[in-house]
């Protein structure tokens, strides 16, 4: 059985990962959603059936940050021993303000979610792939230089940033690709939770807002053509370009 995964399947660029990826999973037998509200994932597979959908959709309503869900998951992994020929891992969370304003849940919410719930699901899922496999990472503009009042989700995409980039390395001669996607600021809930009770979206992010079926489509396209990193739109390349100068 073949299968592809997307994390974070319920909204945003999971749910617009889902709509895009569906149509062209000639070979793939089911796509398995994963995100925590159940309503959400089946609002998604509603949408997905009205497009010319190929694999069977499969929803698994589940917290990724919770060990023993993750534990239950990869037990069920090991019975089917599927054929993974995508992931993305494209749940992930983030939280505006000063540090020190934040509460402990906030912070460590966004580590667990961001780091260790996507270092794990690429741990699990692994095995499972083979030549040809894709692996598409979702980490973002600000993995790119350390940002005021966003301090701890730019640390966590950097470390996604880091981790992908690694793994593309490690995966090479074995046939798997790993694409690493930077966006800027996208028209998603993620921004709403993000800047929720802490202030407006700047205006330079105003500016530089990506629309998400845009920005989904490029990492795509990057990623058929075994590219490391994916980075949408003229400012985030400048930003990219300016980073890797500043870093060395």
């Amino acid at each position: 059985m073949n299968i592809a995964i997307i994390t974070g399947a319920s909204s945003g660029m999971g749910k617009e990962f889902a709509i895009q990826l569906a149509p062209m999973l000639k070979k793939t037998n089911e796509l398995w959603l994963i995100a925590r509200k159940k309503e959400n994932l089946e609002d998604v597979v509603n949408s997905l059936k009205e497009m010319d959908i190929v694999p069977e959709i499969k929803v698994f309503p589940m917290d990724i940050t919770e060990e023993n869900k993750l534990n239950q998951f990869a037990q069920a992994m090991m019975i089917l021993n599927p054929k993974i020929s995508v992931l993305v891992n494209c749940a992930g969370v983030g939280t505006y303000g000063a540090f020190d304003k934040q509460s402990r849940e906030e912070t460590m919410e966004m580590v667990r979610l961001n780091v260790l719930a996507l270092t794990q699901m690429t741990k699990i899922c692994l095995p499972y792939m083979h030549k040809g496999s894709k692996i598409i990472q979702v980490a973002s503009g600000s993995a790119f230089l350390p940002q005021p009042q966003f301090a701890v989700y730019a640390a966590t995409k950097s470390y996604v940033y880091s981790f992908g980039r690694a793994l593309a390395k490690e995966l090479k001669p074995q046939g798997i690709v790993v694409t690493t996607v930077c966006p800027g600021p996208v028209e998603t809930p993620f921004l709403e939770h993000a800047y929720g009770r802490y202030g407006e979206l700047g205006k330079l992010k105003k500016m530089t807002m990506a629309d998400t079926d845009k920005v989904v489509a490029q990492a795509i396209k990057d990623c058929k053509k075994k590219k490391e990193v994916s980075v949408y739109g003229l400012p985030m390349k400048l930003l990219y370009g300016l980073s890797r100068g500043v870093i060395r």
